[in-house]
């Protein structure tokens, strides 16, 4: 143990491997956090090292994985950085940003990750270690592993699943998705990769995502325990709940649960795309039909359209250029279409993108400075800095209500002084935060910078209920519940499935 001279964990961790990338290590980690903490104890979740484009700030301005921060809501604590130390964010071109302890810290290639960022990375894990460990010397930390645990070819120099399983001790469970196929395969072959030491901290294997009677595995259950003697902890039946995908691919096998939909959402499908998590609100909302775009298409099926977040803003413009989809986005608006943008969106919508320091896509492309889709009067500079910080404020528009969230972003979007400014105006009191104009022959386009936007119940309802008004619909019923509280009513729910089919006792030891 190197955690401290003098100290080491008082509750044995509890690590979650899987078998492959989405396997379900995140919702198991998600399961255990709630039922531990419905057990009276404090677990909190750490993933040492995460890729994803969805994040969340913390209350100190820090970036981490979106996931962790909904495990972190699992446990009933506040996210934070040291919950995921490392987070490395794809920018395309077999490069990523490099994310320590909610910092960035630079730009590597894929190629050169592990020679140059290596030692630093492990560093940073157990600095992470230490903080949680001396703020919370009662907690049992939850552990989530990435990919698999056997990639050969990575796993002398892997972070986040074996190294920090063998440093903390940890009683692991691995995890594999039976919807997959070949549950039999994964679990042997994955073991048959470990070297001994590291199989005696497998503890048990949990089967995810059956389907049917599941009484129909139990000779495949005492096949598996006979064969590896490790017990089955768990097999754990699909859930229809869904939770935010880490991977923006995910999104295009999301189904809309909406069987009657009143009003047809649109959402751009960036090559980039961040922070997709910012649209959960809407499975919240039973009125509502999503649909994500991906090519060039007549968008006067859509009630409104949304521009999401953007990790390379300059990159995903052009390709709405390249594929026409800026064209149909300019056609929809003249057609009284209603549109929202946020973050990258947001800067798209305006006349003028710059990127004097290759921030956001245009070293690729070799273009600084480039033509926005043109709806907003707006121009936007990226500078060398980001900005990241949670956001409280109060909108004006459509109407007055308390607003949380935060932001991501490189660059500054200002007013454009050339430009006809008097037909736009602020969302919010803090004037730089967003604004909005509408359009003679009908319609909105507005665009914020705060990522949760959709999250705050009451202006969602007001902009849900201003495309209503537009369709002659019936305002929204105000006695629906909150997101928040759908959000754990959900987290309820899986906990209480694992709490069925999961016997949790023999990790707490």
């Amino acid at each position: 143990m190197e955690l401290t001279k003098n100290y080491s964990p008082k509750n044995k961790p509890i690590m979650v491997l899987g078998t492959s990338s989405g396997a379900g290590k995140s919702l198991t980690v998600t399961a255990i956090c709630r039922l531990l903490k419905n057990l009276g104890e404090k677990p909190i979740p750490f993933k040492g090292q995460n890729m994803s484009n969805n994040a969340w700030v913390d209350r100190n301005g820090g970036e981490m994985a979106y996931s962790q921060a909904l495990q972190a809501f699992a446990c009933g604590i506040v996210p934070s950085s040291e919950m995921n130390p490392i987070l490395l964010k794809p920018q395309g071109n077999l490069t990523s940003e490099v994310i320590h302890l909610g910092e960035s810290k630079g730009i590597t290639t894929a190629k050169d990750y592990y020679k140059d960022w290596f030692i630093p990375g492990w560093e940073v894990i157990k600095k992470s270690l230490n903080y949680i460990y001396s703020r919370n010397p009662n907690c049992r930390l939850i552990i989530e592993g990435a990919g698999s645990p056997v990639e050969m070819n990575l796993i002398h120099r892997d972070l986040t699943n074996l190294r920090i399983a063998k440093y903390l001790g940890a009683n692991c469970i691995l995890v594999t998705d039976i919807e997959r196929g070949g549950v039999f395969a994964q679990i042997i072959g994955t073991l048959e990769l470990l070297k001994p030491e590291e199989k005696k901290l497998i503890k048990g294997i949990l089967i995810n995502r059956f389907r049917g009677d599941l009484s129909l595995f139990e000779e495949g259950k005492k096949w598996i325990e006979n064969k590896t003697k490790i017990p089955v902890l768990g097999i754990i039946p699909w859930l229809d709940d869904r939770f935010p995908p880490e991977d923006s691919l995910d999104l295009l096998e999301r189904k809309s649960h909406t069987s009657k939909p009143e009003i047809k959402v649109g959402i751009i499908k960036l090559p980039s795309i961040s922070n997709f998590s910012d649209f959960d609100p809407f499975e919240n909302e039973e009125s509502l039909l999503v649909k994500w775009v991906v090519e060039s298409q007549n968008l006067n099926q859509f009630d409104f359209l949304i521009l999401p977040g953007s990790k390379q803003t300059i990159k995903d413009q052009l390709f709405l250029k390249k594929t026409g989809l800026s064209k149909d986005i300019k056609n929809y608006s003249n057609n009284n279409g209603n549109i929202f943008g946020i973050c990258g969106g947001l800067q798209m919508l305006g006349t003028v993108l710059e990127d004097p320091f290759f921030k956001e896509g245009s070293k690729v492309n070799l273009e600084q400075s480039i033509k926005g889709i043109g709806l907003l009067p707006l121009k936007t500079t990226f500078l060398k800095n980001k900005i990241t910080r949670q956001i409280k404020s109060e909108s004006i528009w459509p109407q007055s209500a308390h607003v949380n969230g935060f932001e991501i972003h490189n660059g500054v979007t200002e007013l454009e002084s050339r430009k006809d400014t008097s037909n736009i105006k602020p969302i919010f009191k803090d004037i730089n935060l967003g604004w909005y104009k509408e359009n003679i022959q009908g319609g909105t386009i507005a665009g914020t910078y705060i990522h949760g936007i959709f999250e705050n119940d009451d202006w969602r309802d007001y902009y849900i209920d201003l495309i209503r008004k537009s369709k002659n619909l019936p305002l929204l019923d105000k006695k629906t519940r909150s997101y928040k509280m759908k959000r754990e009513s959900i987290i309820d729910n899986l906990a209480n499935e694992f709490n069925k089919h999961f016997n949790i006792s023999s990790l707490l030891i």
